[in-house]
């Protein structure tokens, strides 16, 4: 009998707190196009269109800790004889276990703890289970938020979670139902996505799932090519299974973190499964629309395990098997305006002939283990399920189990002021409840023509950039009504986003020139940096902190702007002034230790690695503490020799003093010059 229930599930966890008040301006997320691939046409001509360079509206989520204490989440747990699946509703509304119960397996890697790292396009991101990544190329604006979750009942009486929220860059809604059916051995996943715009949309999706990382897993889906993306821009092309005489669809052989996307044909049912040892494991296949498929993994070099003990415990080591809307994670899908579209995944339990699986006849093991699976479930099966439930996505909720936010409410006010297109259906609501302080502000220019204003040492709360909202308030300060300099610099945001920097510069300055506030100073600092002066961007960065020494990520990014400048002394002037609990931030700590390196302070790197790793948000592909140990060893190398820092003495460096472990969170083994 299935069933949908809720329940709280307690796991040790680090603190998530509030987010981060600063606009998010600067380019924080950027896709890494590779310098040359060998991509058919169509795979490269919606590259660029969609890459974006900044994750606004949405704030960053980047403080946390890793004292783990005891914390209870809310789940939703779908259950029938063979399946228990279990839901994080706070937490993006991931898929955090796949319990297959007559075998009595775990099919995913469920991760023992929560600790967010900086791996998200928020910056705030966590392994394990199944996360759902929509919208713009990276883990997305939702994996440590909660979405709306409710239960619903399908045509056939079987229950249906149904999570869902409004995405704020594109200006979207989506939902993703998922149900287990009486006797079902797999759960099905049905995402649909509506671009209620009356223009193109690029559109991101990419379901990504962990499971475990053993000895001699081995990842296998219906391509005979693939993509090897690495760390180093390249993305080439190249027959499967082997590259550079290692087997590629084996994870553990592998001693660099990279990607393995596989180049599935046009009319190939697309699946992707890891299967161990004994030829069993997850399988996740979809209908077509869901083409890509992908696997991911931290590969065997020190940097690799590093990362994986800074996401969990010691010992837990996990890969990614992906799927997506398009060929590879470095371009998007154009979605036509008034366009919905859903697809249907399924995830079980695959168990295949171990010889088969790894056989080095590598058509070989992907025909023997595609048999496997339209035995299991036939693909003319799941295109049948699709058609006969997909209506099902407009049934409305019988019972709403979580909240999500209020910006889906807030936007079906603004669209029903205009008198414009309806968004999204009966069966994802967004009800008025919802509205809370962040959007009252924006409710207010809506429904009073105005932002009201606010103490300029306060934060400047929840931030807009919607093109018609941009509208709406242009012509508010046009009018004369609510000119102060909160708005002002809410419109100076929206400009900069827009990519109208003049305009921004003009609104952030008639700000200024109105109330002084750390806010605008940090924002025009931002556009100096971007124009490249250095000089004046650390001015007004150097301003903004002494104004608020109280904001961590405000004094971080001060002293980031005065070491690009080389105002060393500047950089430990700033830090010496601040309250103790600021100064005693591990990034802080570090960022005041180049510094000092940099001035010639051989010392205090030394007393920088003599103290545990204390930074929490150290950014996937950063080097900045590998860097530091390696400057510190040529210069005390250079000091004691009174040689000259060439590429010899790297070298010669690197081998004598190799990185401890526990700092090494480069994703290549060996990045010796």
């Amino acid at each position: 009998m299935s069933e949908l229930r809720v329940e709280t599930l307690e796991v040790p966890a680090a603190r998530l707190g509030p987010t981060n008040p600063l606009a998010a301006l600067r380019p924080y997320h950027t896709v890494s196009i590779p310098e040359a691939t060998d991509s058919p046409a169509e795979e490269t001509a919606y590259v660029d269109p969609g890459n974006e360079a900044s994750i606004l509206p949405y704030s960053l989520q980047d403080d946390y800790d890793r004292e783990k204490q005891p914390r209870r989440f809310k789940v939703a747990i779908l259950e029938n004889e063979f399946l228990k699946a279990t839901f994080m509703l706070e937490l993006g509304g991931r898929l955090w276990s796949l319990y297959h119960k007559p075998s009595k397996r775990e099919l995913l890697h469920v991760n023992p703890v929560f600790q967010p790292a900086n791996l998200a396009v928020r910056d705030a991101w966590f392994s394990g289970g199944v996360e759902w990544n929509l919208s713009i190329i990276g883990h997305c604006p939702f994996t440590c938020s909660p979405v709306f979750a409710a239960r619903a009942v399908a045509s056939d009486g079987t229950p249906i979670l149904r999570l869902y929220e409004f995405e704020r860059i594109r200006g979207m809604p989506f939902q993703i139902d998922c149900y287990l059916p009486d006797g079902s051995e797999f759960l099905f996943v049905r995402p649909r996505i509506v671009n209620p715009n009356d223009e193109t949309i690029p559109i991101y999706w990419w379901s990504n799932i962990a499971v475990e990382e053993t000895d001699e897993i081995r990842v296998l889906a219906p391509a005979d090519r693939a993509y090897f993306h690495a760390y180093d821009r390249s993305l080439k092309s190249q027959n499967l299974p082997m590259r550079d005489g290692r087997d590629m669809t084996y994870p553990t052989r592998l001693p660099a973190a990279g990607d393995l996307y596989f180049r599935i044909p046009p009319n190939q049912r697309p699946w992707i499964t890891a299967l161990d040892r004994q030829g069993s494991g997850l399988v996740h296949t979809s209908t077509r629309r869901l083409m890509g498929r992908k696997m991911f993994n931290w590969g065997t070099a020190p940097g690799g395990r590093t990362w994986q003990e800074h996401l969990s415990v010691p010992g837990s080591r996990y890969i990614e098997i992906q799927g997506g809307l398009a060929p590879k994670q470095t371009e998007y899908v154009p979605m036509p305006a008034g366009a919905k579209w859903q697809w249907l995944e399924a995830y079980g339990l695959l168990e295949a002939d171990p010889h088969s699986v790894h056989s080095h006849d590598w058509p070989s093991a992907i025909n023997h283990v595609e048999k496997r699976l339209e035995a299991a479930l036939s693909r003319a099966m799941l295109d049948e399920h699709l058609q006969k439930f997909g209506d099902d996505a407009d049934l409305p909720p019988v019972e709403m189990l979580q909240d999500g936010s209020g910006w889906g409410a807030l936007e079906i006010r603004r669209r029903t002021r205009a008198g414009i297109r309806a968004m999204g259906s009966a069966g994802i609501p967004f009800p008025d409840r919802t509205l809370g302080p962040e959007q009252q502000p924006w409710l207010q220019l809506l429904e009073k023509g105005e932002i009201p204003n606010r103490d300029p040492a306060a934060a400047p709360g929840a931030y807009m950039t919607q093109r018609e909202w941009r509208g709406l308030l242009e012509e508010a300060i046009a009018g004369g009504r609510g000119v102060h300099w909160l708005s002002l610099l809410h419109l100076g945001t929206m400009r900069y986003r827009a990519r109208d920097v003049e305009g921004a510069r003009a609104a952030w300055e008639r700000s200024l020139e109105l109330e002084k506030s750390a806010w605008v100073l940090r924002s025009l600092a931002v556009l100096e940096a971007d124009e490249g002066d250095l000089g004046r961007a650390a001015d007004l960065w150097l301003s903004a902190a002494r104004m608020r020494p109280d904001i961590a990520a405000l004094v971080v990014e001060a002293c980031e702007a005065m070491l690009k400048a080389a105002r060393f002394a500047e950089v430990r002037g700033l830090i010496d002034s601040l309250p103790t609990e600021v100064q005693g931030i591990g990034r802080v700590r570090l960022l005041g230790t180049i510094a000092a390196l940099r001035s010639g302070d051989l010392c205090a790197p030394e007393q920088f690695f003599a103290e545990p790793f204390d930074i929490p948000n150290i950014r996937e592909g950063e080097t900045s503490v590998s860097e530091l140990w390696f400057d510190w060893h040529y210069a005390l190398v250079s000091q004691k020799e009174g040689a000259v820092v060439d590429d010899a003495l790297r070298r010669r460096v690197r081998r004598q003093y190799p990185l401890p472990e526990e700092f090494d969170f480069r994703m290549t083994p060996d990045e010796t010059p």
